[in-house]
């Protein structure tokens, strides 16, 4: 048996469906101060704590200089997180914008995880939210909504809440309401209940690499802050940039109802989702990048994806589709 037909295994009648409605009843947002301190913990852990390690990492290059096995690793662990945030948290489990086997959406789930932007249910459900209420009150990342303000620092202070700000003081989605299809997904369950683990993974491996191949801890130290903290720093602020950047500079070409926009200063960081208002006018699309000069590696990957059978079912708009809704 081939890795390809291992990976597929039966598994065309396995994909869960989303829900066709939600749960009559349920609350849309969980409050409360254990999620207020739920949302703190994670900051400092997942946020603040890679950007002291960025910091470390920089100031030792004074006395260390950066090889080719540190660099490595930050490319290597950059392109298997923003594989696990783009093609897995996002176009799939958020969008199913393709299909693919039981095998695939634990290799999706587990790469999103090692990005540590949160467990997966929670990933989807805070995104899904933002999607019923973009740029409105609800969305939890809005740099557009009244919180901003007034006056010449409005822009400003729109951008830090949807960059940071938001991380420690939001609404929570409820996945039992926005994420009924994953909840009962029990193999993405078991997945999503070890996020913290598949983190410390992502620290611990390239940690071991960089001992081994040095011969010496300073190796390990090395090839822990560049394949860890450091490359969660440039991971967590590349996603951020969507959230504040994407919704606020760039252009226009579809209707949206909303202030999403396509930005191609961060276009290769986020793996092309930063053309946000082709992914807003066309959410259930694998490929977000809809011109031919527009980024998406993304997409590329998900085409090679394709080509080996590893996913199918890929959706793309038509061109009639994408006229009815263009506005330049």
């Amino acid at each position: 048996m081939t890795v390809v037909q291992a990976m597929r295994d039966g598994d065309l009648d396995d994909e869960p469906a989303p829900a066709a409605a939600n749960p009559r009843g349920t609350s849309q947002t969980i409050a409360g101060a254990f999620i207020r301190r739920a949302q703190r913990r994670h900051f400092l852990l997942y946020n603040v704590g890679p950007f002291a390690g960025f910091v470390v990492a920089i100031a030792l290059c004074w006395w260390v200089p950066v090889g080719p096995i540190e660099i490595g690793l930050l490319a290597g662990l950059w392109a298997l997180s923003m594989i696990g945030m783009s093609l897995g948290l996002h176009r799939y489990f958020a969008h199913r914008a393709f299909k693919t086997s039981r095998a695939m959406r634990r290799v999706l789930a587990v790469l999103g995880c090692l990005a540590g932007q949160g467990p997966v249910v929670s990933w989807v459900a805070v995104h899904r939210r933002h999607h019923e209420h973009s740029d409105q009150p609800g969305d939890p990342h809005s740099p557009n909504p009244a919180h901003r303000g007034t006056g010449p620092f409005a822009t400003a202070r729109g951008l830090w809440h949807a960059h940071v700000g938001w991380l420690v003081n939001h609404e929570y989605p409820n996945p039992l309401y926005y994420a009924t299809d994953l909840v009962r997904d029990k193999p993405l369950m078991r997945a999503n209940r070890y996020y913290a683990a598949w983190v410390v993974a992502g620290l611990v491996v390239p940690a071991a690499i960089g001992g081994l191949a040095h011969g010496s801890w300073l190796g390990a130290l090395l090839g822990f802050l560049w394949g860890g903290p450091v490359r969660l720093f440039i991971v967590d602020n590349s996603i951020l940039s969507i959230n504040s950047f994407s919704h606020t500079y760039g252009s226009r070409a579809y209707r949206t109802g909303d202030n999403s926009r396509n930005n191609a200063w961060v276009a290769l960081p986020t793996f092309g989702e930063s053309w946000q208002n082709n992914h807003h006018a066309f959410a259930s699309s694998a490929r977000i990048g809809l011109q031919w000069w527009q980024i998406d590696l993304g997409y590329l990957v998900l085409c090679g994806l394709e080509a080996l059978g590893l996913v199918w079912d890929v959706k793309r708009p038509n061109a009639e589709t994408l006229a009815a809704k263009r506005i330049i």
